[in-house]
């Protein structure tokens, strides 16, 4: 039993007890309070904590000193790490390379897909983040582009369920693709494009549902040319955005709040969250963290280092989100995007992932469908 300030779907907050047995969310009881008197109780009140979602992460390339793209045992140190900061679900992120690494990497991801590791996130499945990108339009990743076809997604799938597929629609034959990929199940996000707003809003005609990093890698608003940015912006229901403060403006990032109904936030973190100063792996490149971010030799931004237990603080604290905002942000957004049901929200039958923070949002307990995870600082 769990008791506290309990974020539910119906009633918003309410002041009592969550149970959970095997895994499960069995019983909620309750009064529903506002977020006021959850972030206020007022002198004298019991200091209940505040329990939310567990965070959803669809965009996961590292962490704790290890990317995605070595195999082996990589995901399941990642997993981990990204656990103890309330990430209780994840999407294993690609890189672009040769596909021969890429099937490497896939193969290890396939087992830790079908079981979950002792005190680790879920991992439900991957996002093929490269290689059927914009050679044009790499930002950190690799140039190893290539042309997609279903076939070749096919067989990637077999080895790894693929969830997610960032693709450039601008590129020759991309449309139709994008067609067959979305009535085959996979959801497609445009990304890494120097496409325009009418290739934008062509590809989500086609059945592209999100974007991937709004912003970045992607050609951006201007009034006469609104560009992939503005397709977004005007057309959208998801975008996926990194809330670092670092990759996106606190202003745009208000933008995208105001336009997009159902924004979710990433870490795009590499294996240098979590970890010191230094030089770290991001696929084939080498990558330094310095001075709060993670980047290239000539400068370029590669991925991040934040976590999302710090993207629900930035939302709230810097932005100025409500908890209950900020909290589909990080995780019920995303778990709708990929019409996963039984995460994302606290609710009777619903996976017992959820994570119980202070008044400054700092986590006390992570739960990983019902298993304790010590939280890391």
């Amino acid at each position: 039993m769990i008791q506290g300030f309990i974020l539910t779907p119906e009633q918003g907050f309410v002041r009592g007890e969550l149970h959970h047995e095997g895994g499960r969310i069995t019983r909620i009881d309750g009064v529903p309070v506002s977020e006021s008197e959850v972030r206020n109780p007022g002198a004298g009140a019991e200091a209940l904590p505040i329990v939310l979602p567990g965070f959803i992460d669809t965009h996961v390339h590292g962490g704790g000193g290890r990317d995605t793209m070595e195999g082996g045992d990589a995901i399941e140190a990642i997993a981990a790490m990204h656990a103890r900061h309330g990430t209780t679900s994840l999407l294993a992120t690609t890189m672009t390379a040769p596909l021969d690494e890429i099937r490497t990497a896939m193969a290890a991801l396939g087992p830790v897909c079908r079981e979950r590791g002792a005190k680790s996130a879920r991992v439900l499945g991957v996002h093929l983040e490269g290689p059927y990108i914009n050679p044009g339009k790499l930002g950190a990743q690799p140039d190893f582009a290539k042309t997609a076809t279903l076939a070749e997604i096919e067989a990637l799938n077999a080895l790894a369920p693929i969830r997610v597929i960032t693709m450039a629609p601008e590129m020759p034959g991309y449309l139709p693709l994008i067609q067959q990929l979305r009535a085959s199940g996979y959801v497609v996000q445009i990304g890494h494009t120097a496409g325009s707003y009418e290739e934008g809003v062509a590809a989500l005609g086609q059945g592209a549902r999100g974007f991937t990093h709004l912003f970045n890698a992607m050609t951006g608003l201007h009034h006469r040319e609104p560009g992939m940015a503005g397709a977004a912006l005007a057309h959208a229901e998801y975008a996926e955005i990194i809330p670092d403060l670092l990759h996106v403006h606190p202003g745009a990032l208000q933008v995208a709040l105001r336009a997009i109904p159902c924004l979710f936030c990433v870490t795009d973190s590499t294996s240098a969250a979590g970890m010191p100063d230094g030089e770290y792996r991001l696929g084939r490149h080498t990558v330094t963290k310095c001075m709060g971010g993670v980047r290239l030799a000539d400068g370029t931004l590669a991925g991040s280092t934040l976590t999302m237990d710090q993207a629900l603080r930035n939302l709230v604290f810097s932005l100025g989100l409500t908890i209950e905002d900020a909290s589909h942000r990080v995780s019920t957004n995303a778990a709708d995007y990929m019409g996963v049901e039984d995460r994302g929200r606290l609710a009777v039958g619903a996976h017992a992932d959820l994570v119980v923070l202070d008044r400054e949002l700092q986590l006390e307990r992570v739960l990983v469908e019902g298993e304790e995870v010590e939280p890391g600082k």
